[in-house]
């Protein structure tokens, strides 16, 4: 069960985020609503939320899940892939130290991790080795979770930006999937859930509390999520898919 969730307000300068969508910019206006449609669906899922300001200087910031990782024993402030959002671990940690006291760790230079290539399956945790996250990096998750008595596990990555843009786990041994990894081993103790390829986007999606919180749009994903026996909330997340964002992007649950 998810108690709190860390969430950031979008900035204005979320326009100019970094993109390998050729969707176009994202329209601000549009975006914050969104948002607050965003929050909406978590509180209806009973959880209380840290909302922390706009950083200006960093338009991907909103994306939260990123520059930190909550598990049950520890926050781990990692660093970002991505030269521009390294600033973004300074403002994120005194957010986690709100919540996890002294209990924070780092990821070191010259590993990188974003943590939006991590997925908790129970105390596992799945690690995608991407363009974003080095070998070095998730070594040194690793090292951090049996620190706490936790396990992590390296995935490759072949064609996605992160993990979790491919894959969600929905608790109960079910695990949305797409693309690469419908078959990946790592994977087939899990009921996979395959998701059409033309609804990949809708592979990530965030199970809180029962309910799953998923992009509005995609049908047969959400028959597939009811079908199993969840609660769905769908949202709209047109605007930061524009941003290479998807739901779970934009806040941290635990």
């Amino acid at each position: 069960m998810f108690n709190y969730i860390i969430a950031r307000t979008p900035c204005k300068a979320l326009v100019d985020g970094i993109s390998s969508a050729d969707e176009g910019k994202p329209d601000y206006e549009l975006a914050m609503k969104q948002h607050l449609a965003y929050l909406d669906a978590l509180r209806k899922c009973g959880v209380e939320i840290l909302l922390l300001p706009p950083l200006e200087d960093y338009p991907d910031s909103v994306f939260v899940e990123d520059p930190a990782l909550c598990t049950k024993h520890c926050g781990i402030v990692t660093r970002p892939g991505a030269d521009t959002r390294r600033g973004e671990i300074d403002s994120i940690e005194p957010a986690l130290r709100r919540f996890y006291g002294d209990k924070i760790e780092h990821i070191k230079a010259p590993g990188t991790l974003d943590a939006g290539d991590v997925m908790m399956v129970g105390d596992s945790f799945y690690i995608g080795q991407s363009a974003r996250t080095n070998e070095e990096g998730a070594i040194q998750l690793i090292a951090i979770l049996e620190k706490y008595g936790m396990s992590g596990h390296i995935v490759p990555l072949e064609e996605v930006l992160h993990l979790k843009t491919g894959l969600a786990y929905l608790e109960n041994g079910n695990l949305l999937a797409a693309g690469e990894f419908i078959n990946k081993p790592e994977f087939a103790h899990l009921n996979i859930i395959e998701i059409p390829e033309n609804e990949s986007y809708a592979a990530n999606c965030i199970w809180v509390n029962g309910t799953v919180i998923m992009p509005s749009g995609y049908p047969a994903t959400e028959g597939k999520i009811r079908e199993l026996g969840y609660k769905v909330e769908t949202v709209d997340t047109s605007e930061y898919r524009k941003v290479d964002g998807g739901v779970s992007c934009m806040s941290l649950r635990f």
